[in-house]
């Protein structure tokens, strides 16, 4: 079992800043050339998928960790049945909790994990609102829900971006990740986290939360449909011609 999907730092801990050196002109280049060319394949502007307040929000981005969409949905919504509201989850017993995110991948590290989230959060904030996040900037907003242990570059950027917040944050999950290394938007041995900077320095300053999450859902889904783990489908991929991995053996026609 894994020991490190949750990190046991103290939210007082000394965190390092990521910060992102500026886009190289040509593979920002690339990167916009990528949007343009996906986005008419999965058809911008995609549709918010949900409408979650930024809490809940919170909550289904850790239950989704290493999970299938369907099954973190199927979980988030036995837990919300299970429990009238987020202050009857932290009264409640572990295993409580557990029992009712049993579809997930680990729930037996993710029910003591929600719970803690959840302590941290009305500690700090003295109530279960993460509201006020709207009034910041997307720097301090994503340092502040980063500062609870447990919480990554992934999760913050879901929650200011997936959330009823629709703040402009990139988040990149294993599918947008993989297909960006294949492109060379970044380099073989960047992991997802550190990857978050970097991809979206490459993308204009001012696009928007409606632009950010395309660019996120279409290189996802792309990597779903198309640039599989396994065997990519270059032979059908509308990137293949700006793919340096495309030359590569063991592709699907």
């Amino acid at each position: 079992m894994p020991t490190s999907l949750f990190p046991t730092a103290t939210a007082s801990a000394p965190r390092r800043k990521s910060v992102a050196a500026p886009a190289d002109p040509a593979v920002a280049d690339k990167a916009r050339a990528v949007h343009a060319r996906l986005c008419p394949v999965y058809g911008c502007p995609i549709p918010y998928f949900h409408n979650l307040d930024p809490l809940s929000e919170l909550i289904s981005s850790l239950l989704s960790h290493r999970t299938r969409n369907a099954e973190s949905g199927r979980a988030f919504k036995a837990l919300r049945a299970r429990f009238p509201d987020w202050e009857a989850v932290i009264d409640a017993e572990v295993s409580e909790i557990q029992a009712a995110i049993a579809g997930v991948t680990w729930p037996e590290l993710k029910a003591p994990r929600i719970r803690d989230v959840l302590v941290a959060v009305r500690e700090r904030r003295g109530s279960l609102d993460l509201g006020f996040l709207a009034d910041l900037d997307i720097a301090a907003a994503r340092a502040w829900l980063e500062a609870i242990p447990g919480n990554g570059p992934k999760t913050s950027a879901a929650v200011l971006s997936f959330s009823t917040l629709r703040m402009p944050a990139l988040p990149v999950d294993s599918h947008h990740h993989r297909v960006a290394q294949r492109l060379g938007l970044i380099g073989p041995r960047i992991d997802v986290g550190p990857s978050h900077p970097i991809l979206r320095a490459q993308l204009p300053a001012d696009w928007s939360a409606q632009d950010l999450y395309d660019n996120h859902e279409i290189l996802m889904l792309h990597g779903q449909q198309v640039c599989h783990h396994r065997r990519p489908a270059c032979g059908r991929c509308v990137l293949v011609d700006l793919c340096p991995s495309a030359a590569l053996a063991a592709r699907e026609p």
